[in-house]
């Protein structure tokens, strides 16, 4: 039992996304006044998070507001909110000419504190903006939760929704470039584009969605000097179809037991959609759908596989950019001061004349390409190969054995209910994961659908695992 309530205790670490989403369904799940919820998280707002709390203007969403949601039973939930508070006004460039909405990203997070707030007013659901430096396990079961602030909370339960791991950028670059003044090795921290000159040579390092921001975010910022984005198959973030049908082909009847085998049937799906006018999108967002069924079927071996050979064309296709943002990429391509490069980081140091000297190797031709840069911007996504290390309080649970990485290296071991595994093999009985650090275990688990979804899951389980006795008798 908890020692600071007769209530039962749920901690959650982490008030982004998908942290905030769990609080809020848990409280919708739970009878009034029947747990208390408090949240960790160091920001003001509970909802934004990583993705969701940028101050970049030109940061968009990067699916049409009708699919976002906090609520899976009502998809068009944060498209009605846009329109009805009037947000959709003070952003003139959201809607496109055909009437899809992609609004700035920070209008999310702001959307997902706005449903939040009636809970926080009414006590529900508490916000302690403290960042979680040590968790343990105590003797009778409760968790001990301190803050860097010096609070301690005591928990029945813990659920973690901890942030994105920084990047991991390439050894040779971080040896190298070190505290350099044009080595920037997360564009995700705030302000950290704001060194780059108008002109200067930059050097992109990644090709996804988050490269995609920073190169419309110097556009924005005037910046017309060179910009080279490198990644190891060459590939960039693809755009929408907005006219796309629904999604096309079946995946699970039987799925796939092989990557190969899964690659061969996306092809093969691609080109009967081809053949009926159908184009790709469609078939890829009915393997998004089916994604959580799709991954559990493939053995321990195909889905390290999958991740090794197939994971960057899957991203590239899989998580397009707004078409605001393609509009910049297009213009900059075509004005020549954007260009890709497919292959790796073969050597970095400081020139004489106080720049970076990057040389690529190339992936087609086995030759080598030189360059001279004024910055250089790490943009290869979270790191969650390497979560346990990401903060103090996760390494001390996986050095208790409360937690351990998973074998594919995306996030934390979980169960079908999305409990830890401890060491001993064990789902725990009270320390859940939620969002993109579970999908180990359930795949699909980066595009918000699935992750509200997810949320929902957690929430539910949470609720089912309380002791039933006290929370009839403070409902």
């Amino acid at each position: 039992m908890s020692t600071s309530s007769f209530l039962p205790v749920v901690a959650i670490v982490g008030g982004g996304f998908s942290g905030a989403a769990v609080a809020y369904h848990l409280a919708r799940a739970l009878p009034a006044h029947a747990a208390r919820i408090v949240v960790f998280e160091p920001r003001a707002r509970l909802g934004g998070g990583l993705a969701y709390d940028t101050d970049e203007p030109v940061n968009r969403i990067n699916v049409p507001a009708a699919r976002m949601s906090l609520l899976p039973e009502d998809g068009e939930h944060f498209a009605r909110w846009l329109r009805v508070t009037g947000y959709l006004a003070t952003d003139p460039d959201a809607e496109t000419a055909d009437g899809h909405v992609f609004t700035r990203r920070s209008a999310f997070g702001r959307y997902v504190a706005n449903q939040l707030a009636p809970l926080l007013a009414s006590g529900a659901v508490e916000h302690h903006r403290g960042r979680v430096a040590a968790m343990t396990r105590q003797e009778g079961g409760d968790w001990r939760i301190a803050a860097a602030d010096g609070t301690v909370l005591f928990a029945d339960t813990v659920v973690i929704a901890t942030t994105h791991p920084a990047p991991r950028a390439p050894a040779v670059l971080a040896r190298a470039l070190a505290g350099h003044p044009g080595y920037i090795p997360d564009a995700t921290v705030p302000g950290a584009l704001r060194r780059i000159g108008a002109l200067d040579r930059v050097l992109v390092v990644g090709a996804g969605l988050t490269a995609a921001d920073v190169i419309a975010a110097l556009d924005a910022r005037g910046h017309r000097g060179l910009i080279t984005a490198v990644s190891r198959r060459g590939l960039r973030a693809r755009g929408h179809d907005l006219a796309a049908p629904a999604p096309f082909g079946n995946f699970t009847a039987p799925p796939a037991r092989s990557a190969r085998a899964l690659l061969r049937r996306i092809r093969q799906t691609v080109a009967e959609a081809g053949a009926q006018g159908v184009g790709w999108h469609a078939v890829i967002d009915r393997v998004r759908a089916e994604g959580g069924t799709i991954w559990r079927a493939l053995p321990l071996a195909e889905q390290r596989r999958l991740l090794r050979f197939l994971r960057p064309y899957w991203d590239a296709h899989r998580f397009r950019i707004a078409p605001q943002v393609e509009a910049v990429l297009e213009q900059r391509l075509a004005e020549g001061t954007l260009a890709f490069r497919a292959g790796s980081i073969a050597a970095a140091e400081h020139d004489a004349a106080g720049g970076l000297a990057v040389r690529l190797r190339l992936r087609h031709g086995g030759g080598f390409e030189d360059g001279r840069f004024d910055a250089v911007v790490v943009t290869t996504g979270p790191g969650h190969e390497a979560v346990l290390e990401s903060q103090p309080y996760l390494s001390g649970l996986a050095a208790a054995g409360h937690v351990r990485a998973d074998p594919v290296g995306l996030g934390l071991l979980v169960d079908e209910q999305s409990r830890s595994i401890a060491a001993s093999g064990r789902p725990s009985d009270a320390l859940f994961v939620a969002g993109p650090l579970a999908r180990g275990t359930f795949g699909e688990l980066m595009g918000l659908p699935q992750v509200t979804e997810h949320a929902v899951l957690v929430a539910r389980a949470i609720a089912a695992s309380l002791p039933a006795a006290r929370v009839r008798a403070h409902g």
